[in-house]
């Protein structure tokens, strides 16, 4: 059956965003069939460079929030990918516990993700916190994303006793690396697909394809691991 990712951090610039293309694109990658929907209602990233797969989302908003369900139970073999946009996860929480959210998911048979994009701040490792506490279900999926491209310097979290709850719970612990600041800039200009990043030549000069294609392939083998259809998270 499908599975259901709610991609945030609560924090504002962390990389989340980042995170939901990287993932719509890997899922492209690998022919993994899913649908997405973009909480941001201020920047709309997501639906901008992969606006065929976004719908957008509004978390105030139970109707809006229902389409998850909704599309779920329509597309029982797809992953969803929900980017949340920052101060979101109290609205967010309230839907999901009012509701009995993740019960629904766990009859129709989706496996539930919770992705927490972080920087090397303190207060990033906080909300972590809380967001741990918030979501006590034994069957759920942690995945912690620690930004390269927002923090360089993630011993403090590693060596916290927030990091070692993380772990009691069996989050998955990744790292997406830094892109080069023009490589960046020239994406967010010319509004590509990292498929595009990777291959057009019209845009990107061979290293610069390169580049991208190697931040890819490492981020890859990464999801791999708890993504793989044949492998169990």
């Amino acid at each position: 059956m499908g599975r259901v990712h709610f991609i945030g951090g609560e924090k504002g610039g962390v990389g989340k965003s980042l995170t939901t293309r990287l993932l719509a694109q890997y899922f492209i990658d690998n022919a993994t069939p899913f649908m997405g929907f973009d909480a941001d209602e201020s920047h709309g990233t997501f639906s901008r460079f992969y606006k065929d797969f976004s719908a957008p989302l509004q978390v105030g908003d139970y109707d809006s929030l229902d389409n998850i369900i909704t599309t779920a139970e329509t597309y029982p073999d797809h992953d969803l990918i929900i980017d949340l946009a920052a101060q979101t996860a109290a609205r967010l929480g309230q839907w999901i516990n009012e509701s009995d959210v993740f019960g629904m998911f766990t009859e129709m048979g989706h496996q539930i993700f919770i992705w927490h994009v972080m920087d090397d701040g303190a207060d990033a490792m906080s909300l972590l916190d809380k967001t741990l506490e918030s979501y006590p279900q034994q069957d759920l999926h942690f995945i912690v994303v620690q930004n390269m491209g927002r923090g360089e310097h993630f011993e403090m979290f590693e060596q916290s006793p927030v990091f070692q709850k993380a772990q009691r719970r069996n989050a998955y612990c990744m790292t997406l690396g830094k892109l080069h600041p023009k490589l960046v800039q020239k994406v967010d200009f010319n509004d590509l697909s990292f498929w595009a990043a990777a291959n057009n030549r019209d845009l990107m000069n061979t290293p610069e394809r390169q580049r991208m294609r190697v931040w890819l392939d490492n981020t890859y083998a990464q999801l791999d691991h708890f993504l793989k259809h044949d492998e169990k998270p």
